[in-house]
């Protein structure tokens, strides 16, 4: 078994939503409105809010998944693997693995014609508390990594964080914050119009990817499960 990693339009505006979930550590300030639930669906809670000096809003995901701190780590980094489950994506390629726990990846994000399809590069980290055992993932972007592809968008502003807490033996409650800024003319309200799609799509895919015979006896050395 390998250790991983070894280490119609509207599809267009909720496909940026959830392709770019590595990117970038949230910095949303406290003072803006509380989270609105946009969304419900198998247990799949989307919220969304405002963001001051933005008209695109922030989008917060709520769900759990049965899953051990192991398993969902290794499918956080096998980025390979991650056209198999996340929305809209064609290809995401790992360009240097710093460490265990911290990569640097590509990722390029299928949009209908006309429209572009849009790519970022990030440098994720993956770490967890040792008392809580809560497992944070986080990302920076890294925009000048490889140069531009013609034809492509590149994503000039994301904020995201994923926190992920063991409440169950081998169950995980899972929280995905996201804003982001998909580049090129595409207007802000019809972003927000058409977010919750891909978010619902991903992480309903991602809980049966996470259950596939690649990851049922995976151990991550510095996760504790």
């Amino acid at each position: 078994m390998r250790y991983l990693p070894e280490f119609p339009r509207m599809r267009v505006y909720s496909s940026l939503f959830v392709t770019l979930f590595f990117t970038y550590p949230v910095q949303f300030a406290a003072a803006q409105e509380d989270w609105k639930l946009r969304d419900e669906k198998e247990g799949i809670k989307i919220y969304m809010r405002s963001v001051a000096g933005s008209e695109i809003k922030a989008l917060k995901v709520s769900f759990s998944i049965q899953a051990t701190m192991s398993q969902m780590a290794a499918v956080i980094l096998d980025v390979a693997a991650t056209d198999q489950w996340v929305y809209s994506t064609k290809s995401c390629t790992l360009l240097k693995q710093l460490s265990p726990q911290e990569i640097v990846y590509h990722s390029e994000i299928s949009v209908p014609w006309p429209a572009s399809n849009r790519d970022f590069i990030a440098r994720i980290r993956v770490t967890q508390d040792p008392s809580t055992r809560i497992m944070t993932v986080e990302s920076f972007n890294e925009p000048d990594y490889v140069p531009e592809k013609e034809g492509v968008v590149r994503v000039p502003h994301a904020d995201g964080k994923w926190t992920i807490k063991p409440v169950a033996p081998a169950e995980l409650q899972v929280e995905y914050m996201l804003h982001v800024d998909p580049g090129g003319a595409i207007p802000a309200w019809l972003i927000n119009l058409f977010a919750t799609k891909g978010p619902f799509e991903s992480f309903r895919n991602m809980r049966e990817h996470i259950r596939k015979p690649v990851y049922q006896q995976v151990r991550i050395p510095f996760i504790a499960d």
